[in-house]
């Protein structure tokens, strides 16, 4: 037996695979594939204020290794999330993490303080890559003026663990993982999707209603597991990585790299059960190379 607990801020996760919001819906919709209670986490797909209707069809894309989406946020809001969501996610055996999002700060500050109260909510994934309205559309994740401003005010009404989800589409990913750290985030998450687009030939037009999207899957492993590297070396906070994870040994890379804990995105949509395979791959190497906990190989490149 070998020990996959890990702890992301105040959180115990019984092992480091979470499943990455807008992959996994509420959970319930892999009740018959699996026990989601196996899980180290869920996190929800995406909640704001107020309901959203999404982007107009279509909205995804499949590309070479990878995947196109432009979904935009579509989701009932909090007030149906309360009494409708939070109810029966509230009896999974498993961390239930809200990925929250908003087009103003005060969007953020007023989600997080509803979250804040639902009890069987341990966490909060903090979107930060929404268009900031009142600058233009720039993502409050892209200009560290405003990412900074964003997590400050989240922080001083959210007490539970925060977790801050970074925008790759950046010069130096680990200045915004900085900011965050400094602003009191429990943990950073990342990558997020890059900014893509797909045309059509024969049609001569985009595939995405959007005409761009996010860029998911094995495509964008090799760039987002840099990232990660870079960013474990730069905080003390955990880093959770995510981008491209298909099996355990994509999460091991992200482990060795400083990864705390991994999210599986597009693999889902593959395999159902791909992040419980990851779970039980993660077991097997860790025995099979003679480590009982798996911590002792949590950054380990760069100890050697």
């Amino acid at each position: 037996m070998v020990n996959l607990e890990v702890s992301i801020g105040s959180m115990k996760l019984r092992n480091p695979v979470i499943t990455a919001s807008g992959t996994f819906g509420y959970g319930s919709e892999f009740e018959d594939f699996m026990d989601v209670s196996k899980l180290g986490g869920i996190i929800l797909k995406a909640t704001t204020l107020e309901p959203r209707e999404g982007n107009p069809y279509p909205r995804m894309a499949e590309t070479a290794s990878g995947m196109l989406n432009a979904v935009g946020l579509q989701n009932k809001g909090i007030d149906y999330f309360e009494k409708n969501i939070y109810p029966k996610v509230s009896c999974y055996g498993t961390n239930v993490m809200a990925n929250v999002n908003g087009s103003h700060i005060e969007d953020y500050v007023g989600l997080a303080g509803r979250m804040n109260r639902l009890e069987k909510i341990p966490a909060i994934e903090l979107n930060i890559s929404c268009p900031n309205v009142k600058m233009g559309g720039m993502a409050f994740g892209n200009n560290p003026v405003s990412a900074r401003e964003v997590i400050r005010a989240v922080r001083a009404v959210y007490t539970k663990v925060l977790i801050v989800k970074l925008s790759p589409n950046v010069t130096d990913i680990t200045e915004f993982a900085r900011i965050a750290e400094e602003e009191g985030a429990d943990a950073v998450s990342l990558v997020n999707t890059f900014l893509g687009m797909s045309i059509d030939a024969n049609t001569m037009k985009p595939r995405l209603s959007t005409i761009t999207g996010g860029l998911s899957g094995p495509a964008i492993k090799p760039i987002a597991l840099r990232m990660v590297w870079q960013t474990a070396k730069s905080v003390k906070i955990p880093v959770i990585g995510l981008g491209g994870i298909m099996n355990a040994s994509d999460a091991i890379e992200f482990i060795l790299a400083g990864a705390s804990a991994v999210q599986v995105g597009t693999a889902s949509f593959i395999d159902p059960l791909a992040s419980v395979k990851i779970i039980d791959g993660i077991a097997e190497y860790l025995s099979r190379k003679g480590f009982s906990d798996i911590r002792e190989i949590t950054g380990l490149i760069n100890r050697k």
